[in-house]
């Protein structure tokens, strides 16, 4: 059986204002490399993924293009596409991209209309190539898959006072991750549909927090839990860098 082409789209037009900084957080420096290296790093040396389109603020695009994709020799990248107000606005972009095969800003780009998209957050610095194929033998079974983790701590649900009100069995609760894959006529029809959708959505009060959501909302494909990591963490705050840094030595990648 061939291979479908696998395409990463990998996100960085967040501004991280958790993390009090005035550099916007993919651009700090990890080990003395920005942190969005590490998930463009695990991109181009993965035997899974064929090529990436990176997604950023408008405002960044030229200093990606030679900061960040020229200087680090990144030739899976085949586009840097400007993303938008939201997460779920900024994926819209590159799906978009990937299926006309050119940005909003023209740049010709690789097509992928019948493959497999991975998106990734591009500030987990722990992407491996391991969960990468864990992914991929799943996405060709279920057509849908998110990499997770099982949850270590009793989760409480809570009211809007503050106090909690339901338990659930934590053996059925997992903390989601990314890489989140589909197939690519799948995830695009959802996010088609989202589009169309979204401002009755925002005015019922419903926040799109991820991709697998958007296709458990808008199609009747099931979403499959594939194991990710418990390193394979979001670096969001000054503490979680300080973690990142913590594993990298352990790992003895640091400089």
């Amino acid at each position: 059986m061939n291979k479908k082409r696998c395409t990463a789209i990998v996100l960085a037009a967040g501004r991280g204002s958790r993390m009090g900084s005035g550099v916007a957080k993919q651009y700090l420096l990890l080990q003395g490399r920005p942190l969005i290296w590490y998930a463009l790093h695990a991109v181009e040396e993965s035997s899974v993924i064929d090529d990436c389109i990176l997604v950023t603020g408008a405002e960044d695009i030229s200093y990606v293009k030679e900061e960040i994709v020229a200087r680090y020799g990144f030739g899976k990248v085949t586009a840097v596409v400007a993303g938008g107000k939201e997460r779920y606005d900024s994926v819209y972009h590159a799906l978009r991209a990937l299926a006309d095969g050119k940005t909003e800003q023209g740049d010709v780009c690789a097509a992928n209309r019948d493959g497999y998209i991975f998106i990734q957050d591009g500030a987990r610095p722990f992407l491996t190539e391991e969960i990468l194929k864990r992914c991929y033998e799943a996405v060709r079974r279920d057509h849908a898959c998110v990499a997770g983790m099982p949850v270590k701590d009793t989760i409480k649900v809570v009211d809007e006072s503050g106090f909690a009100k339901e338990t659930p069995d934590r053996n059925f609760m997992w903390q989601v991750q990314t890489p989140q894959v589909f197939d690519a006529p799948l995830i695009l029809s959802a996010y088609e549909k989202l589009m169309q959708e979204k401002e009755r959505l925002l005015r019922e009060g419903v926040s799109v927090t991820d991709d697998a959501m958007v296709v458990e909302t808008f199609t009747d494909c099931r979403v499959r839990l594939v194991e990710g990591d418990y390193r394979n963490i979001k670096v969001t705050t000054p503490e979680d860098m300080a973690v990142a840094e913590a594993f990298l030595k352990d790992a003895g990648k640091g400089n």
